[in-house]
């Protein structure tokens, strides 16, 4: 007769809540699992973040957050950032929580105000003036002013938050100085020899492209150069061709260059330049801050609104175009979104999907709109500013 085997004294048997427990979650986990792949076009990991972020603010049952007041002004421009609302007018630059509470303020008068915005850095300056003011969670944390007889062209700042500054200078054809994240200068380049329009900071903060114009045979010729932000030397350039650079972004090893009649991709190294012509269309609007995609907004006619919408890759392919009928008020792009906003809706989508991924049929008269990363929309009117969540 075999043994019986008994359970050593103090041993403990299993318990029957516990087993169905550990039941319960794992058909729980199996059950999550099919939604997600059922439901994996309407629930990603961004809409966790939308909720995790804002889940204690109040929103209507399309979305839309309590309107607060800004102090609106001419020329106005808006950006989504850090959990706020940064504006810029011709009366100064604001910055707000997005219970409208003012974070920080610089009232002054602004012939051109510039708004300028990475995802965790905003820049606001009068192009053609002298200073330019940062603005990083929650607050304004520099004011810089430049010398006398040196005025700004552009300031681009990167998601580390270092700034690129291109400005015109007494004795040089153009300038760039790259600041740290304490906005400290690290490197400055200045040419005498050839025109500096624009420049942008590498993710890396290592490198600094930039964008120089000159004449060839009666045409304006571009070149981008690559400046290691420890030497004084390029280490690289991409020829351009007959181009006049209207926007730039680097991101990810490549450079995307707007010009009038054509977008440019370069990657880092020199080697390769991609091309996407309009060609018989005309540029309406473009926005480059999209991840490893631009948005393009173009039409048949120099005169008139944009009639379609274009996404193209990082290889300059187009793989999205979309038919517009209504005119085209604000667009922007963010993370792997874009929307677009007309007087009767505001429509966001993905950037490799044709269907929208939120429709909000009431936009509520705003004029403006900028997307977050996690494809919430902050938008606004001359007056108010409120927040968008997709549900």
């Amino acid at each position: 007769m075999a043994d019986k085997h008994t359970a050593p004294e103090g041993a403990k048997k299993p318990n029957i809540l516990v087993r169905i427990l550990a039941l319960l979650v794992t058909a729980a986990l199996v059950l999550g699992a099919l939604v997600l792949v059922v439901y994996r076009d309407r629930f990603n990991l961004d809409a966790l973040k939308r909720y995790l972020a804002y889940r204690t603010m109040e929103t209507t049952e399309t979305g839309q957050a309590v309107p607060f007041n800004h102090a609106g002004g001419n020329k106005m421009s808006i950006s989504h950032l850090g959990g706020g609302i940064l504006t810029a007018s011709a009366t100064g630059a604001r910055y707000y929580a997005l219970d409208g509470t003012l974070y920080a303020e610089e009232v002054l008068p602004l012939d051109n105000p510039v708004l300028c915005a990475s995802s965790s850095t905003g820049v606001v300056y009068n192009a053609g003036g002298q200073s330019l003011f940062v603005f990083q969670n929650g607050q304004e944390v520099s004011d810089l002013s430049l010398e006398e007889g040196i005025n700004l062209l552009s300031v681009r700042p990167n998601d580390s938050g270092w700034l690129a500054v291109t400005a015109q200078q007494s004795g040089y054809k153009g300038a760039v100085t790259v600041y740290d994240s304490h906005h400290q200068p690290v490197i400055g380049i200045s040419l005498s020899s050839t025109f500096v329009v624009d420049a942008a900071v590498s993710p890396d903060c290592k490198t600094v492209a930039v964008v120089t114009m000159d004449q060839r045979g009666g045409s304006f010729y571009s070149r981008l150069l690559f400046y290691p932000v420890d030497q004084s030397e390029p280490s690289a350039q991409a020829e351009l061709g007959n181009i006049v650079c209207l926007d730039l972004d680097y991101e990810s090893g490549r450079v995307w260059v707007l010009g009038e009649d054509a977008l440019l991709i370069a990657d880092d190294k020199g080697e390769a330049v991609q091309t996407y012509s309009f060609s018989r269309s005309y540029l309406k609007g473009c926005d480059l801050q999209g991840d490893n995609f631009a948005l393009l907004l173009t039409g048949p006619y120099r005169a008139g609104s944009a009639t379609q919408a274009l996404i193209l890759d990082r290889e300059g392919q187009v793989v999205q175009t979309l038919d517009l009928s209504g005119q085209v008020l604000d667009y922007s792009a963010a993370g792997n979104y874009f929307a677009l906003l007309t007087g009767s809706a505001l429509t966001i989508y993905t950037s490799t999907g044709q269907e929208p991924y939120a429709l909000l049929s009431d936009p509520q008269g705003a004029r403006h709109v900028d997307l977050s990363h996690d494809g919430s929309a902050l938008m606004a009117d001359a007056q108010q500013a409120w927040l968008y969540l997709p549900n």
